[in-house]
């Protein structure tokens, strides 16, 4: 369906229509009854609805069906073709001159082009068939009613069915008729318009024919009516609209027109209203043109009536109802008629965008079934024009495109009218109510629409209602407004959207919505402005100096009460955002949860409070005043030397609730007025938000320059004061004032002829539940501006008085009208806002390194908190950890005594200790030879296996051939390894080529796998001690594997003997205790039948015994002597005496320092020429010290050359009869040699070099040729090195234990120190390297408590690195404390207010140097104790010979 107002349809549903029988009751099918001259014909609906909804009274029965006239045959009387109870076809066109009845069972057929006319008024053509009608292409029907029931209809291309200005008498009783000669036009479903111009009277009264047959809306049957004339003479008035109704079973096509117009006047008449159309018909198709519009003529027609009743409409059919056109009034054409949809339910009243004054009266709503859409549209003028009435539809009510729906009489705004709806839309459009509205709907929307409620008229009806519980939109300039009062409630979203939005009345209450947004632009209003007074207009409580209670206590169910002090309350809200202006009188937000005035919007009551009031300026008798006074008096007005006194102060500050008041009086031009009040919050409900970013404003009303400039004569000698501030008081939890935002209650200003100022009102911050302690949070953020000052007096006006600001008196440790924290450094003990009340905490109390903090909730009593300037000083009184550690015990000086005090007591109980554990020292014992074991003598084999085992070390001896030292000092880098050719004292017992594979293997063996070196080089990085520890492990596994190997997996097949090669005997690999030098022996098997081996002593010379050790701190130079030297030395020399050489040398060797060996070795060449070499001359032999030539990788080995001290001179040991020579007997001997001493030197050199020994003889001077390799840890030796005993093992070990736990010590309290500092320097400190300063304590104590000489020195030495490897960690500590004191004094000071802070930390620096100190002296004592330790025969270091071998 489509017409000039486009419209949808909605679900279509089939009317039920119920009859109600009175015994018994039962509801009977509707049924359409078609008449014949013999019987009845009923077509019956079975597809109905139900009975539901509420219950209405029963209708009356119908009344009974007139007689029918006789059927017109097809042949006779309508000169066709066929029959009409088969078909009849219709070829030629047809004049009637009377009514005609067509009835059949058949079908009737008009032919294309074929016209039938009947052209009087009220003419009627009824057609009742069973079968099928059709009007052919071009075909038309003309009559005052046309009537068509057939099974299906269809009307094609440009056929007509036409009963415009033919119809017959209007209903009685009906005024549709225009009375008069205005030539008004007639009324049926809308109005006729009339041109008449009567000032007298308002426009909507105004009309000319009236409507009426509004309960046929949903099936009109009625004439439209005639219009009026302007002539006496002659009637001019258009005809009215005829009839149209099609009641078809099936399906109609229409595809031509159906016009009941009403007639064309021209200017000398009325047109004439539109008729009636009614199609019902199952489904419906074709584009048609269904009109029953007004007709045009001097006051245009009122449209008819159009019903559709079609179950399925398809294509698009134009109808039309609009009035006719107005040729004397053009903006004011007919009023629109009605097309009522019955399927969905809706009623369309459209005209056209035809202008119109003139109404559409929408009088009764159904209720049973409810209308679902009411549309009214295109410039439409609907009105509801009952006292009472409800409207009530269940979908939508429409208004568009100029559209205006009027409820009640201009003249009598005393009506109640009901809205119900789902949906209210609003476009373009108006709706006026003169009395009181209830509406209810789900959703409003307005676009460029108004609302206009004119309810002052009577004080009864004075209260409109609109519940709107979705959402409410207002856009582009929509307006509701009531001259009343007015409540809107609802539950979801009103928004005015944008500028020229407005909402207002006399009193105004928006409630229980959700949200509220005043978009920019807008504007919420009560009162109303510039309102004429009557008994609606707001009765302000000016002359009160009490607070009305409902300020404080409003009522809880936010209904709208004129007798409330309220003139605008929003009302149980959960947020509002004004962006807009939200303004009025006395302002209430009341329940409201959070309230955003954003950068444009404005809570605004200035200058609308009271012209008098309790502080109401005084005036002059010659106009002039002084400013009102409120929260400050106002300014005395001034003029020809005559004070006028501004209004006095009043109202409670605390807790104010006062309108502002004025200066001046109502008959005095320029009156100002006083400031209002704007109430947020209750004493039970407090603002849980308010955010302002815009304007809180109450100010005073000012005299205005443009009041002024309109009649300058009559104010040129007047001067009135400003109005003074209004009040704002504000009931909040939490209060956020942006940059541009402000709060003011300024007063206004003066009149320019000597007025005095406003005084300033009055703000008052009541915080609710104001948090303490812990739970305290800041309720106000401030940054912009809150001004309560007087206005400015003009001319000689004084200005007004300030007003005043307070809040509500605050809890222990917080002050001001914001209930801040009190400063920092000041207490509060006491309730109030005063800032007197916070007291300067105590001075005293504050330790030097602190300063006063604040604290959540305030400080409420003393002692103040306070915090130490770093988070260094965590301890109480702002100490460092090692500083509250010192002061416990009194302060530096008494902490050191006791803590030294300490020391010796733990030492000696150290020593206790040690002396009962460790005291005895364990002497290895010797186990004696097995000489008389029992040998089997039964087994050959077995004899000689057994003599093996049961060998001892002196028949081991007996038995060796030769010693060949291993090259290379064991090292990762460097490992043992043999040369490939034999020596020259073993190739006649070896097999050369056998040897070297066996060498081949052996060097195989004793090196080292690549992360064995890895891991000890990472160690020498991270901990050195760990890095010898390491290596010393490997050495001594590499040992074990390469002995394992020589004794039991290798096959010996280098050996000649076979009895070496059956019992795997012959080689045996050993090393200095040091596993640094390794040697192999090679020994007889017994079966080689040489009489020359083993070789005598003297056979040997000159023999090399090369030293163990490198010379440095953990593996200085020593002799190694086992049993097989010694027998062999025993051969010429006692072995007292080789022992005491031995002993001797081995401690002058322990004095040597690689990296100093040219200094070191200078004193061993003297010893071996005034101690040893004298005693051996006597037996023969010479000792020299020697250097043999360095390795590929540069490693030189030292050692001793024997040889003998003259040629062919052996002196047998056998020969003395008590088995050695006495000493005494040798220094003699000594003497008488050294004078006859004979340089043998180069003989010596001679024989090295005959015996293929790759090496150099040492004397003092060749001592230069030696090149002292000085390594990264040179500088150490300064710190641990090996020294001659000194004794007091005892005294030294004391001293030890208080260094050790003095030590340790130290470093705790250093580690204290840097964690204090920073964690970051403690774990610096700590890991580089790591742990390093802390395992010299457990190193330590582990060599004290060992037991044993030997195990005890060589944990000391493990000890003493420990003890030099920690000076790293110390110096980064020393670094630490540096950096961290430079930092510290390059930073500018910081200003701590007046409070005195020392960070003095100079003395950083005593503990890791003191710790440096005790390391040094450490060393040294450890020194001592490892010489106590090794050697305890002091007289070794005798520089007197004799004393040396004195037994």
């Amino acid at each position: 369906m489509s017409n000039a107002c486009p419209i949808s349809l909605d679900v279509i549903v089939v009317n039920v229509i119920v009859i109600f029988f009175l015994n018994p009751p039962f509801v009977s099918l509707p049924t359409f009854v078609f008449a014949s001259s013999s019987d009845f014909h009923f077509v019956v609906f079975d597809d109905l609805n139900q009975f539901h909804g509420d219950y209405s009274p029963p209708s009356p029965p119908p009344p009974s069906l007139p007689p029918l006239p006789p059927s017109a045959t097809c042949e006779g009387d309508l000169k066709g073709f066929g029959s009409l109870n088969t078909l009849c076809k219709l070829n030629s066109s047809l004049d009637l001159v009377s009514d005609v009845y067509i009835e059949g069972n058949g079908s009737l057929e008009i032919n294309s082009g074929v016209n039938i006319s009947c052209l009087f008024p009220g003419c009627s053509v009824t057609v009742n068939l069973s079968g099928d009608f059709q009007l052919g292409q071009n075909a038309s029907i003309v009559a005052g009613s046309v009537w068509v029931m057939a099974s299906n209809a269809n009307l094609f291309d440009g056929s007509i069915v036409n009963v415009s200005a033919l119809g017959g008498a209007p209903p009685a009783q009906t005024s549709g008729t225009p009375a008069g000669l205005q030539g008004a036009g007639g009324g049926h479903g809308g109005r006729g318009a009339s041109c008449l111009t009567d000032n007298t009277k308002l426009p909507e009264d105004v009309w000319g024919g009236d409507a009426y047959a509004w309960k046929e809306l949903d099936k009109p049957w009625s004439f439209g009516s005639k219009g009026g004339t302007m002539s006496k003479e002659k009637d001019f008035g258009g005809g009215g609209g005829g009839r149209i109704k099609l009641n078809v079973a099936g399906s109609i096509e229409v595809k031509g027109s159906l016009l009941a117009d009403g007639g064309n006047a021209g200017v000398k008449g009325g047109g004439g209203s539109g008729g009636s159309i009614y199609i019902k018909a199952h489904k419906m198709t074709g584009n048609a043109r269904i009109s029953a519009s007004g007709g045009n003529g001097f006051a245009g027609g009122g449209g008819g009536r159009v019903s559709v009743d079609v179950f399925s409409m398809h294509d698009d059919q134009e109808i039309l109802v609009h009035g006719g056109k107005s040729y004397g009034c053009p903006k004011n054409s007919g009023g629109a008629g009605t097309l009522y949809d019955a399927v969905p339910r809706r009623l369309i009243i459209c005209n056209h965008n035809m202008s119109t004054e003139t109404d559409t009266l929408l009088l009764e709503f159904p209720n049973l079934p409810l209308w679902t859409n009411v549309y009214i549209q295109n410039h439409a003028k609907a009105t509801v024009p009952l006292l009472w009435s409800r409207v009530q539809v269940q979908g939508q009510l429409s208004l568009s495109c100029g559209a205006v729906l009027t409820f009640g009489l201009a003249h009598y705004p005393s009506s109640e009218f009901e809205l119900m709806a789902e949906e209210l839309l609003m476009s373009n459009s108006l709706i006026k109510v003169y009395g009181a509205l209830r509406m209810s709907v789900k959703m409003h929307l307005m676009l460029n629409s108004k609302m206009l409620i004119d309810g002052d008229g009577d004080s009864i009806v004075a209260t409109s209602l609109l519940e709107v519980s979705n959402l409410l939109v207002l856009k582009e300039s929509s307006v509701i407004r009531s001259t009343a009062n007015l409540g809107i409630h609802g539950q979801g979203y009103l928004n005015l959207s944008g500028p020229g939005n407005l909402i207002e009345a006399q009193h105004l209450i928006l409630s229980l919505y959700y949200s509220i947004n005043v978009g920019p632009g807008s504007l919420l209003r009560g009162p109303l402005k510039n309102a004429s007074t009557n008994n609606v207009t707001p009765h302000l409580y000016c002359e009160r100096q009490d607070c009305p209670i409902e300020l404080l206590h409003p009522p809880e169910d936010c209904n709208v009460n004129s007798s409330l002090a309220f003139t605008l309350q929003i009302c149980r809200v959960e947020e509002v955002n004004v962006e807009g202006t939200v303004e009025g009188s006395v302002v209430h937000f009341h329940w409201v949860r959070s309230v955003a005035v954003l950068p444009t919007g404005a809570i605004s009551a200035t200058g609308l409070g009271c012209m008098g009031g309790v502080g109401q300026g005084k005036l002059s008798s010659n106009g002039y005043g002084g400013g009102g006074g409120h929260g400050g008096e106002g300014g005395d007005g001034y003029n020809n030397g005559i004070f006028v006194d501004g209004g006095i102060a009043y109202g409670d500050a605390n807790l104010p609730c006062e309108l502002g008041s004025g200066s001046g009086n109502s008959t005095l031009p320029g009156s100002t007025a006083g400031g209002g009040i704007i109430v947020m919050g209750s004493l039970e409900h407090s603002l849980t938000s308010l955010s302002i970013d815009g304007s809180l404003t109450a100010d005073g009303e000012s005299f205005g320059e443009d009041v002024r400039r309109q009649d300058e004569a009559i104010l040129a000698n007047i001067g009135p004061g400003g109005g003074s501030g209004g009040t704002i008081l504000l009931f909040i939890h939490s209060l956020t004032l942006e940059d541009s935002s402000f709060i003011s209650t300024i007063g206004g200003y003066g009149g320019p002829n000597g007025g005095g100022g406003g005084g300033g009102g009055r703000i008052h911050l009541h915080w609710s539940d104001i948090p303490v302690g812990d739970e305290y949070q800041p309720m106000a953020k401030v940054r912009g501006r809150i001004e309560m000052r007087g206005g400015l007096g003009r001319g000689q006006g004084r200005p007004g008085k300030e007003g005043t600001i307070t809040g509500r008196a605050c809890p222990r440790g917080l002050h001001g009208i914001f209930c801040e924290e009190c400063p920092v450094g000041t207490f509060k003990n006491v309730s109030g806002s005063d800032r007197a009340l916070c007291f300067d905490c105590p001075a005293y109390e504050l330790p030097n390194r602190a300063i006063f903090v604040a604290v959540r909730g305030g400080v409420t009593e003393t002692p103040c908190p306070y915090k130490c300037v770093s988070d260094r000083y965590h301890m109480p009184n702002c100490y460092t950890t090692l500083e509250e550690l010192v002061y416990t015990f009194g302060g530096p000086w008494l902490f050191g005594l006791f803590l030294l005090g300490l020391l010796i007591v733990l030492a000696l109980v150290l020593s206790v200790a040690r002396m009962k554990f460790a005291g005895g020292d364990e002497l290895p014992g010797l186990l004696p030879p097995r000489r008389h074991a029992q040998l089997d003598h039964s087994f050959p084999f077995l004899e000689s296996l057994n003599e093996v085992l049961e060998t001892n070390r002196t028949e081991e001896s007996q038995s060796h051939v030769h010693r060949t030292y291993f090259l290379g000092p064991n090292t990762f880098s460097e490992p043992w390894h043999l040369p490939h050719s034999p020596p020259e004292q073993v190739k006649y017992i070896v097999y050369e080529d056998a040897f070297n594979r066996f060498v081949d293997e052996v060097n195989g063996i004793a090196s080292y796998q690549w992360w064995e070196g890895s891991v000890y080089s990472i160690l020498s990085v991270v901990a050195y001690p760990l890095a010898w520890s390491w290596l010393q492990w490997r050495r001594r596994e590499k040992l074990q594997r390469l002995r394992e190997f020589v004794r039991s997996e290798y096959d010996h097949s280098c050996l000649r003997s076979c009895r070496s090669r059956a019992l795997y005997e012959g080689l045996k690999v050993s090393a200095t205790s040091d596993l640094m030098l390794a040697y192999m022996d090679f020994y007889l098997g017994g079966d080689e039948k040489r009489p020359d081996l083993p070789p005598a002593l003297h056979q040997r010379f000159p023999m090399s015994l090369v030293f163990g050790g490198d010379g440095s701190y953990m593996a200085p130079f020593y002799l190694h002597n086992d049993n097989i030297l010694t027998s062999l030395m025993s051969q010429s020399v006692p072995p007292t005496v080789w022992y005491r050489l031995v002993a001797g040398l081995n401690a002058q060797l322990r004095l040597v320092r690689r990296g100093q060996l040219k200094m070191t070795f200078g004193p061993i060449i003297r010893w071996l020429e005034t101690h040893a070499n004298p005693t051996l001359n006597s037996h023969g032999i010479r000792i020299d010290l020697a250097w043999f030539h360095p390795t590929s990788f540069g490693y030189s080995q030292f050692g001793l050359v024997i040889c003998a001290s003259e040629p062919g001179h052996i002196k047998a040991i056998g020969g003395d009869t008590n088995g050695s020579s006495s000493p005494g007997k040798q220094s003699s001997l000594q003497r008488i040699q050294k004078a006859n001493k004979v340089d043998h030197l180069k003989e010596r050199e001679e024989l090295l070099l005959h015996k293929k020994i790759n090496g150099v003889i040492l004397h003092a001077k060749n001592l230069g040729m030696l090149k002292d390799w000085k390594s990264i840890c040179y500088a150490l030796n300064f710190m641990v090195r090996n020294t001659m005993p000194i004794g007091h093992q005892d005294l030294i070990g004391l001293g030890l234990s208080i260094l050790l736990l003095g030590d340790f010590s130290l470093v705790l309290l250093t580690l204290i120190q840097l964690y204090s500092i920073s964690l970051l320097d403690f774990f610096l400190v700590l890991f580089i390297l790591p742990l390093g300063i802390i395992l010299p304590f457990p190193a330590g104590i582990n060599a004290l408590f060992s037991q044993g000489p030997k195990k005890s020195a060589g944990l000391a030495r493990i000890h003493a690195l420990w003890n030099v490897t920690s000076l790293a960690n110390v110096i980064t500590a020393l670094i630490c404390g540096f950096v961290h004191d430079k930092t510290l004094s390059g930073s500018s000071p910081i200003d701590f207010n007046s409070w005195k802070f020392s960070r003095d930390e100079s003395e950083w620096w005593l503990l890791p140097c003191g710790l440096i100190l005790c390391k040094l002296v450490q060393a040294r004592l450890i020194d001592y104790h490892i010489a106590n330790q090794e050697i305890q025969d002091h007289s070794l270091y005798s520089k007197d010979a004799d004393k040396f071998w004195q037994p």
